[in-house]
């Protein structure tokens, strides 16, 4: 399993039918590299819905979608240059589903007169790095005991050899 290492994304979009589909399999394939495979559905579908209403109801198409993972919570932001949050009020409107999805969300208002809705969600027990480190492999030295006598290739021992002695034969 990877450690859990902070990760940032961003990406400014101008949307479209189309690109909505293409953000949510950048975002889908994101998360899977940060190894929170878990997470990818509930995620994508709160995106997508956001980018759907804004595409449908927003007269400004650019909108910013932004991911954060600190180890423990993984933060989305979409931002758009609307204020007007009432079509996503419905009961059955995105930010009901955002709410269903996530374990937190939230909507702000921007400087430039726009809007951030962003979601949260905590980590699941497979999501943690490990707490202990993993036990060390044993190295060469400890896995094999030095040999007693070494055991010396033929030409080496005719080289050492004592011209006065006679050969020993090995037959």
């Amino acid at each position: 399993m990877k450690a859990a290492v902070p990760c940032y994304y961003h990406l400014d979009v101008e949307l479209s039918r189309e690109r909505v589909g293409q953000v949510r399999r950048i975002l889908a394939a994101h998360l899977r590299y940060w190894n929170l495979e878990n997470l990818v559905e509930s995620v994508c579908h709160c995106a997508e819905a956001l980018l759907r209403t804004i595409e449908q109801h927003s007269a400004d198409k650019n909108t910013t979608i932004e991911m954060w993972w600190n180890g423990r919570r993984l933060f989305a932001a979409v931002s758009d240059s609307s204020q007007d949050i009432s079509p996503h009020r419905a009961p059955q409107g995105c930010l009901a589903q955002i709410a269903a999805l996530s374990d937190g969300w939230g909507c702000c208002a921007t400087d430039v007169g726009g809007k951030i809705i962003w979601s949260s969600w905590r980590a699941r027990a497979a999501d943690h790095a490990p707490l202990d480190p993993p036990v060390p492999a044993p190295c060469l030295r400890e896995a094999r005991p030095t040999p007693l006598y070494a055991v010396l290739p033929e030409p080496a021992l005719a080289a050492g050899r004592d011209e006065t002695e006679p050969a020993v034969s090995r037959g």
